[in-house]
């Protein structure tokens, strides 16, 4: 059926309006980053910087320097800190949650149900009510201001996530498929290895991005877990360029700009995988 053009031009126009909304907070960051203060507080507000200001970028890897009676934190070591993190974190949930997955949606044991059922409930409860019980717990176990802390700390309120999403694609899967590879001697790690796990290969890293995307931006336990530079992450050294006394409003955009390239990039790099492990997700019947 044709289209009407009045109705072409209402979906172009909702198109296009969605994505200035979208985009623009974006494009923003992006001027303000490479916009000099003064420029960057300028009025009327200049929509493109009239001259290519790079000192944003060389000043913010810049350790130990004073921004109006307040240090600049080491981004360096909060990015290499972030990295850590999120990468680990998702290691260890991916690998923990695919297993735990797969006894959830293929093996029958005591209570699983409510297990499971339980596991997931404790994923909707809001991060603020966790706060004070993770870190007391953590402070008596000497994991405060640590990496290691972060980690134990990410994983207990990611892996709930990775187990329903992957519990969810191991379902899709044919268990046909699985009788046949036990009929020809495959014992039931050799068929999660190497029949289920390749099968869900764009679900496996969908939810992989999720839950990095989820350790890497995260703010709230960084900031409660974590008071020395030597431990605290990307998101807790850009809320630190503001100081007693102003706004470094071109650092933080930069810190800002330089946090959202990685995951931009890994979102780009693996985009038929999330689409393809969303859609699977999407008509399991």
């Amino acid at each position: 059926m044709k289209r009407k053009p009045l109705d072409e031009f209402f979906l172009y126009f909702f198109v296009f309006l969605f994505a200035l909304i979208i985009l623009a907070p974006f494009y923003w960051l992006v001027v303000s980053a490479f916009s000099s203060k003064a420029e960057l507080l300028s009025v009327p507000i200049h929509w493109f910087p009239e001259k290519i200001y790079l000192g944003n970028i060389t000043k913010i890897f810049q350790g130990g320097l004073n921004i109006s009676g307040g240090e600049v934190p080491p981004f360096g070591t909060a990015v290499k800190n972030s990295i850590i993190v999120a990468g680990v974190t998702t290691l260890i949930c991916i690998t923990v949650g695919s297993l735990a997955a797969y006894a959830f949606g293929r093996m029958s044991f005591f209570l699983s149900n409510q297990l499971f059922i339980a596991i997931i409930a404790l994923r909707m409860l809001p991060e603020i009510v966790t706060v004070v019980p993770l870190y007391i717990i953590m402070k008596k176990l000497g994991l405060n201001n640590t990496l290691l802390g972060l980690i134990l700390v990410y994983t207990s309120f990611t892996l709930p996530f990775v187990i329903w999403m992957m519990e969810s694609y191991f379902e899709a899967i044919p268990v046909e498929l699985e009788d046949a590879a036990s009929i020809d001697g495959l014992s039931r790690l050799g068929i999660f290895f190497k029949i289920i796990m390749p099968l869900s290969l764009p679900g496996l890293i969908t939810t992989a991005i999720f839950t990095l995307l989820t350790a890497w931006d995260e703010f709230l336990f960084a900031l409660i877990m974590t008071s020395t530079y030597q431990a605290k992450t990307l998101t807790v050294a850009i809320s630190e360029f503001t100081t007693r006394h102003m706004i470094d409003y071109g650092l933080m955009m930069t810190g800002g700009l330089l946090s959202a390239l990685p995951p931009l990039l890994v979102a780009l790099a693996l985009q038929k995988y999330i689409v393809s492990g969303l859609t699977s997700g999407a008509i399991k019947g």
